[in-house]
Protein backbone atom coordinates (compact mmCIF):
# COMPACT_ATOMS: atom_id res chain seq x y z
CA UNK A 1 0.00 0.00 0.00
CA UNK A 2 1.54 3.31 -1.12
CA UNK A 3 1.50 6.10 1.44
CA UNK A 4 1.05 9.73 0.45
CA UNK A 5 3.61 12.10 1.92
CA UNK A 6 2.62 15.62 2.91
CA UNK A 7 5.20 18.09 1.62
CA UNK A 8 5.38 21.58 3.11
CA UNK A 9 6.61 23.99 0.42
CA UNK A 10 8.36 27.11 1.71
CA UNK A 11 9.69 30.16 -0.16
CA UNK A 12 9.40 33.90 -0.46
CA UNK A 13 6.23 34.82 -2.29
CA UNK A 14 6.37 37.56 -4.94
CA UNK A 15 9.48 36.32 -6.73
CA UNK A 16 8.69 32.60 -6.43
CA UNK A 17 5.12 32.25 -7.75
CA UNK A 18 6.09 30.23 -10.85
CA UNK A 19 8.60 28.15 -8.95
CA UNK A 20 6.10 27.30 -6.20
CA UNK A 21 3.50 26.32 -8.78
CA UNK A 22 6.03 24.03 -10.47
CA UNK A 23 6.83 22.41 -7.14
CA UNK A 24 3.15 21.94 -6.29
CA UNK A 25 2.52 20.35 -9.69
CA UNK A 26 5.50 18.00 -9.27
CA UNK A 27 4.36 16.92 -5.80
CA UNK A 28 0.85 16.19 -7.11
CA UNK A 29 2.19 14.31 -10.14
CA UNK A 30 4.28 12.17 -7.80
CA UNK A 31 1.07 11.20 -5.98
CA UNK A 32 1.73 13.17 -2.81
CA UNK A 33 0.15 16.11 -0.96
CA UNK A 34 1.53 19.67 -1.24
CA UNK A 35 1.05 22.08 1.68
CA UNK A 36 2.24 25.59 2.55
CA UNK A 37 1.20 29.14 3.23
CA UNK A 38 1.03 31.06 0.00
CA UNK A 39 0.81 34.38 1.79
CA UNK A 40 0.66 35.46 5.42
CA UNK A 41 0.60 38.79 7.20
CA UNK A 42 3.80 39.87 8.85
CA UNK A 43 3.64 39.72 12.62
CA UNK A 44 0.42 37.71 12.64
CA UNK A 45 1.02 35.29 15.54
CA UNK A 46 -2.07 33.19 14.82
CA UNK A 47 -0.78 32.71 11.27
CA UNK A 48 2.56 31.48 12.67
CA UNK A 49 0.76 28.91 14.80
CA UNK A 50 -1.04 27.70 11.69
CA UNK A 51 2.28 27.36 9.88
CA UNK A 52 3.71 25.42 12.82
CA UNK A 53 0.77 23.04 12.74
CA UNK A 54 1.15 22.49 8.98
CA UNK A 55 4.86 21.80 9.34
CA UNK A 56 4.22 19.44 12.27
CA UNK A 57 1.68 17.48 10.22
CA UNK A 58 3.96 17.28 7.17
CA UNK A 59 6.45 14.52 6.46
CA UNK A 60 8.86 16.56 4.37
CA UNK A 61 9.85 20.24 4.34
CA UNK A 62 10.93 21.65 0.97
CA UNK A 63 12.53 25.07 0.58
CA UNK A 64 12.78 26.93 -2.70
CA UNK A 65 15.39 29.61 -2.13
CA UNK A 66 15.56 32.38 -4.71
CA UNK A 67 17.45 35.67 -4.50
CA UNK A 68 15.43 37.30 -1.71
CA UNK A 69 15.61 36.89 2.05
CA UNK A 70 11.97 37.94 2.57
CA UNK A 71 9.92 39.73 5.19
CA UNK A 72 11.30 39.80 8.73
CA UNK A 73 9.59 38.16 11.69
CA UNK A 74 9.87 40.66 14.55
CA UNK A 75 9.85 37.94 17.19
CA UNK A 76 12.79 35.87 15.84
CA UNK A 77 14.59 38.60 13.86
CA UNK A 78 14.77 36.19 10.89
CA UNK A 79 12.82 36.18 7.65
CA UNK A 80 9.67 34.08 7.77
CA UNK A 81 11.22 31.65 5.28
CA UNK A 82 14.34 31.35 7.45
CA UNK A 83 12.20 30.88 10.55
CA UNK A 84 10.16 28.11 8.85
CA UNK A 85 13.35 26.34 7.77
CA UNK A 86 14.78 26.41 11.30
CA UNK A 87 11.49 25.35 12.89
CA UNK A 88 11.21 22.32 10.56
CA UNK A 89 14.75 21.33 11.56
CA UNK A 90 13.92 21.67 15.25
CA UNK A 91 10.94 19.33 14.76
CA UNK A 92 13.16 16.72 13.12
CA UNK A 93 11.48 17.00 9.73
CA UNK A 94 13.19 15.76 6.56
CA UNK A 95 14.40 18.95 4.85
CA UNK A 96 15.69 19.50 1.36
CA UNK A 97 16.23 22.74 -0.54
CA UNK A 98 16.25 23.82 -4.18
CA UNK A 99 18.54 26.85 -4.46
CA UNK A 100 18.76 29.31 -7.32
CA UNK A 101 22.06 29.47 -9.17
CA UNK A 102 23.89 32.80 -8.90
CA UNK A 103 23.94 33.27 -12.65
CA UNK A 104 20.21 32.67 -13.20
CA UNK A 105 18.87 35.23 -15.68
CA UNK A 106 15.67 35.92 -13.75
CA UNK A 107 17.53 37.65 -10.94
CA UNK A 108 19.55 39.74 -13.39
CA UNK A 109 16.68 40.96 -15.52
CA UNK A 110 14.42 41.99 -12.62
CA UNK A 111 16.10 43.96 -9.79
CA UNK A 112 13.01 43.42 -7.63
CA UNK A 113 14.07 39.80 -7.25
CA UNK A 114 17.46 40.73 -5.77
CA UNK A 115 17.99 41.10 -2.01
CA UNK A 116 19.29 44.57 -1.06
CA UNK A 117 18.14 45.42 2.44
CA UNK A 118 19.09 42.14 4.16
CA UNK A 119 21.84 40.90 1.86
CA UNK A 120 24.16 39.74 4.67
CA UNK A 121 21.36 37.78 6.38
CA UNK A 122 20.45 36.27 3.00
CA UNK A 123 24.03 35.12 2.39
CA UNK A 124 24.27 33.58 5.86
CA UNK A 125 20.95 31.78 5.38
CA UNK A 126 21.98 30.52 1.94
CA UNK A 127 25.24 29.20 3.39
CA UNK A 128 23.30 27.35 6.09
CA UNK A 129 20.91 25.83 3.54
CA UNK A 130 23.72 24.69 1.23
CA UNK A 131 25.42 22.93 4.14
CA UNK A 132 22.41 20.60 4.33
CA UNK A 133 20.60 18.57 1.65
CA UNK A 134 20.17 20.88 -1.33
CA UNK A 135 20.34 21.12 -5.12
CA UNK A 136 20.69 24.04 -7.52
CA UNK A 137 18.18 24.99 -10.20
CA UNK A 138 18.29 27.19 -13.28
CA UNK A 139 14.73 26.93 -14.56
CA UNK A 140 11.30 25.47 -13.85
CA UNK A 141 12.06 22.03 -15.26
CA UNK A 142 14.96 21.66 -12.80
CA UNK A 143 12.55 22.21 -9.91
CA UNK A 144 10.09 19.60 -11.19
CA UNK A 145 12.85 17.04 -11.74
CA UNK A 146 14.42 17.65 -8.33
CA UNK A 147 11.08 17.34 -6.54
CA UNK A 148 10.28 14.06 -8.30
CA UNK A 149 13.72 12.56 -7.59
CA UNK A 150 13.73 13.65 -3.94
CA UNK A 151 10.26 12.29 -3.24
CA UNK A 152 11.26 8.94 -4.76
CA UNK A 153 13.94 8.66 -2.08
CA UNK A 154 11.59 9.72 0.72
CA UNK A 155 8.95 7.19 -0.36
CA UNK A 156 11.35 4.41 0.64
CA UNK A 157 11.88 5.88 4.11
CA UNK A 158 9.79 3.67 6.42
CA UNK A 159 10.09 6.12 9.29
CA UNK A 160 7.90 8.63 7.42
CA UNK A 161 4.29 8.01 8.38
CA UNK A 162 2.49 9.67 5.47
CA UNK A 163 -1.24 9.47 4.80
CA UNK A 164 -3.36 6.54 3.61
CA UNK A 165 -6.94 6.25 2.37
CA UNK A 166 -9.43 5.49 5.12
CA UNK A 167 -10.71 2.42 3.26
CA UNK A 168 -7.14 1.08 3.18
CA UNK A 169 -6.89 1.64 6.93
CA UNK A 170 -10.15 -0.24 7.42
CA UNK A 171 -8.82 -3.10 5.28
CA UNK A 172 -5.66 -3.23 7.39
CA UNK A 173 -7.68 -3.17 10.60
CA UNK A 174 -9.80 -6.05 9.29
CA UNK A 175 -6.68 -8.06 8.44
CA UNK A 176 -5.21 -7.34 11.87
CA UNK A 177 -8.41 -8.50 13.56
CA UNK A 178 -8.49 -11.66 11.44
CA UNK A 179 -4.81 -12.27 12.20
CA UNK A 180 -5.41 -11.79 15.92
CA UNK A 181 -8.31 -14.26 15.80
CA UNK A 182 -6.17 -16.82 13.94
CA UNK A 183 -3.38 -16.40 16.48
CA UNK A 184 -5.89 -16.91 19.28
CA UNK A 185 -7.22 -20.09 17.65
CA UNK A 186 -3.69 -21.30 16.97
CA UNK A 187 -2.74 -20.74 20.61
CA UNK A 188 -5.79 -22.77 21.71
CA UNK A 189 -4.91 -25.61 19.33
CA UNK A 190 -1.34 -25.56 20.61
CA UNK A 191 -2.55 -25.79 24.22
CA UNK A 192 -4.95 -28.63 23.35
CA UNK A 193 -2.19 -30.49 21.54
CA UNK A 194 0.17 -30.07 24.47
CA UNK A 195 -2.48 -31.44 26.84
CA UNK A 196 -3.08 -34.52 24.66
CA UNK A 197 0.63 -35.01 24.11
CA UNK A 198 1.27 -34.65 27.84
CA UNK A 199 -1.28 -37.35 28.61
CA UNK A 200 0.31 -39.67 26.07
CA UNK A 201 3.92 -39.10 27.05
CA UNK A 202 3.36 -38.93 30.78
CA UNK A 203 1.15 -42.05 30.98
CA UNK A 204 2.51 -44.63 33.44
CA UNK A 205 3.22 -48.17 32.21
CA UNK A 206 4.58 -51.01 34.30
CA UNK A 207 6.46 -50.20 37.48
CA UNK A 208 5.57 -46.50 37.18
CA UNK A 209 7.75 -45.99 34.09
CA UNK A 210 6.90 -43.16 31.71
CA UNK A 211 7.07 -43.56 27.95
CA UNK A 212 10.50 -41.93 27.54
CA UNK A 213 11.95 -44.01 30.35
CA UNK A 214 10.52 -47.26 29.01
CA UNK A 215 11.70 -46.52 25.50
CA UNK A 216 15.25 -45.89 26.77
CA UNK A 217 15.23 -49.12 28.76
CA UNK A 218 14.04 -51.19 25.78
CA UNK A 219 16.65 -49.57 23.58
CA UNK A 220 19.43 -50.59 25.98
CA UNK A 221 18.40 -54.26 26.14
CA UNK A 222 20.21 -56.30 23.51
CA UNK A 223 18.95 -59.44 21.79
CA UNK A 224 21.23 -61.78 19.88
CA UNK A 225 19.41 -63.38 16.96
CA UNK A 226 19.77 -67.16 16.57
CA UNK A 227 21.66 -68.67 13.65
CA UNK A 228 18.42 -70.19 12.34
CA UNK A 229 16.95 -66.78 11.59
CA UNK A 230 20.17 -64.80 10.99
CA UNK A 231 23.37 -66.54 9.86
CA UNK A 232 25.44 -63.59 11.18
CA UNK A 233 23.79 -63.84 14.60
CA UNK A 234 23.34 -60.08 14.67
CA UNK A 235 22.40 -58.12 17.76
CA UNK A 236 19.39 -55.80 17.88
CA UNK A 237 17.77 -53.80 20.63
CA UNK A 238 14.57 -55.06 22.24
CA UNK A 239 12.94 -51.77 21.19
CA UNK A 240 13.91 -52.24 17.56
CA UNK A 241 12.63 -55.83 17.51
CA UNK A 242 9.33 -54.82 19.11
CA UNK A 243 8.78 -51.99 16.60
CA UNK A 244 9.83 -53.92 13.49
CA UNK A 245 7.85 -57.04 14.41
CA UNK A 246 4.86 -55.13 15.84
CA UNK A 247 2.37 -56.38 13.24
CA UNK A 248 3.30 -60.05 13.82
CA UNK A 249 3.40 -59.64 17.59
CA UNK A 250 -0.05 -58.05 17.64
CA UNK A 251 -1.44 -61.27 16.11
CA UNK A 252 0.67 -63.34 18.49
CA UNK A 253 3.37 -66.03 18.42
CA UNK A 254 3.06 -69.63 19.63
CA UNK A 255 5.27 -72.50 20.73
CA UNK A 256 3.52 -74.88 18.39
CA UNK A 257 5.72 -77.50 16.70
CA UNK A 258 4.42 -76.11 13.42
CA UNK A 259 5.55 -72.57 14.19
CA UNK A 260 8.31 -71.01 12.11
CA UNK A 261 11.81 -70.51 13.50
CA UNK A 262 11.25 -66.76 13.97
CA UNK A 263 8.07 -67.37 15.98
CA UNK A 264 9.78 -69.96 18.19
CA UNK A 265 12.75 -67.64 18.78
CA UNK A 266 10.40 -64.77 19.60
CA UNK A 267 8.28 -66.91 21.93
CA UNK A 268 11.22 -68.09 24.05
CA UNK A 269 13.78 -65.28 23.74
CA UNK A 270 11.92 -62.01 23.13
CA UNK A 271 8.37 -62.28 24.43
CA UNK A 272 9.40 -63.02 28.05
CA UNK A 273 11.48 -59.81 28.14
CA UNK A 274 8.55 -57.75 26.81
CA UNK A 275 6.21 -59.46 29.27
CA UNK A 276 8.33 -58.07 32.11
CA UNK A 277 7.17 -54.58 31.08
CA UNK A 278 3.57 -55.57 30.44
CA UNK A 279 3.91 -55.12 26.68
CA UNK A 280 3.06 -58.75 25.85
CA UNK A 281 0.98 -61.41 27.64
CA UNK A 282 -0.05 -65.09 27.36
CA UNK A 283 -3.55 -65.68 26.03
CA UNK A 284 -5.62 -68.84 26.12
CA UNK A 285 -6.34 -70.62 22.87
CA UNK A 286 -9.19 -73.09 23.20
CA UNK A 287 -8.78 -76.66 21.97
CA UNK A 288 -5.01 -76.63 21.43
CA UNK A 289 -1.98 -77.85 23.39
CA UNK A 290 0.33 -74.95 22.55
CA UNK A 291 0.48 -71.48 24.17
CA UNK A 292 0.23 -68.05 22.55
CA UNK A 293 1.79 -64.71 23.51
CA UNK A 294 0.63 -61.40 21.96
CA UNK A 295 0.78 -57.63 22.46
CA UNK A 296 -1.19 -56.18 25.39
CA UNK A 297 -3.27 -52.99 25.49
CA UNK A 298 -0.31 -51.30 27.17
CA UNK A 299 1.89 -52.58 24.35
CA UNK A 300 -0.39 -51.03 21.74
CA UNK A 301 -0.40 -47.81 23.76
CA UNK A 302 3.38 -47.79 23.74
CA UNK A 303 3.50 -48.41 19.95
CA UNK A 304 1.00 -45.59 19.36
CA UNK A 305 3.02 -43.11 21.38
CA UNK A 306 6.22 -44.22 19.67
CA UNK A 307 4.67 -43.32 16.30
CA UNK A 308 3.63 -39.90 17.61
CA UNK A 309 7.12 -39.16 18.95
CA UNK A 310 8.71 -40.18 15.64
CA UNK A 311 6.35 -37.89 13.70
CA UNK A 312 7.15 -35.00 16.04
CA UNK A 313 10.87 -35.55 15.63
CA UNK A 314 10.54 -35.63 11.81
CA UNK A 315 8.48 -32.42 11.82
CA UNK A 316 11.08 -30.67 14.01
CA UNK A 317 13.91 -31.63 11.67
CA UNK A 318 12.17 -30.16 8.59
Amino acid sequence: MKKKLQVFISSTYIDMIEERQAAVTAVLNAGHIPAGMELFKSGDQSQKETIKRWINESDVYMLILGSRYGSIDSESGKSYTHWEYDYAGQQGKRRFAIVIKDEMEKAKTNPEYLEREHFTEYQDFKKEVLSNISKFYEDIKDIKLTVMESLKEYEADESLVGWVRSDNVQSIEKLLLENAQLQKENAKLTRDFEKVNSKLTQGTYINGMQFDELRDVLENITIKLSKKIDKDESEVSLLSFFIVQSDRLSVGVTNSVQSKDLDIFTYYNVAPKLMQFGLMEKVKVAGVKYEKIQTTKEGFRFLSQYEVSEMQQTATQR
